[in-house]
């Protein structure tokens, strides 16, 4: 079932879409349009890394329902071949390799039909979304509080 990726509107305005996000792996998709393209007519390298992205972060808050984002810790990809061209579906997939008590290892890879484009390693911490919303609230006030 397709459905549209998060609340996140950097995302939404990308056009992602979660294709599936279950037992430690997700699939994410896009329908390539000419915001997508780079100078080459070929889909943006900033694309495919937040495709990967979001296809790991997907896979490793799979695993906990009640873990609501996932911070990327850091990220490394291997890029073999041109993406996709416009009016292309391009699939990422992900799965978590490894985890801890709060950290996923995760591995990605991004699909254009049968053709492998890129892969990716990547490390997430997953939080619930209140604990977020609570230490930027706290460090907000720290900050006005000294800047007062």
């Amino acid at each position: 079932m397709v459905q549209q990726i998060s609340d996140n509107p950097f995302l939404k305005d990308l056009g992602l879409e979660l294709l599936s996000m279950e037992n430690g792996t997700a699939e994410v998709g896009i329908h390539l349009q000419a915001q997508h393209m780079n100078s080459w007519q070929v889909m943006h390298g900033g694309i495919i890394m937040t495709l990967l992205d979001a296809c790991m972060a997907r896979a490793a808050r799979s695993l906990v329902p009640e873990l609501t984002s996932a911070a990327t810790v850091e990220m490394k990809t291997s890029f073999f071949q041109p993406g996709g061209k416009i009016s292309q579906q391009i699939v990422a997939r992900g799965r978590v390799l490894h985890r801890s008590t709060t950290m996923y290892y995760c591995e990605g890879e991004i699909w254009n039909g049968d053709a492998l484009i890129a892969k990716s390693m990547g490390t997430f911490k997953v939080f619930r979304r209140n604990d977020i919303a609570r230490r930027l609230k706290m460090t907000s006030s720290k900050h006005l509080a000294v800047g007062e």
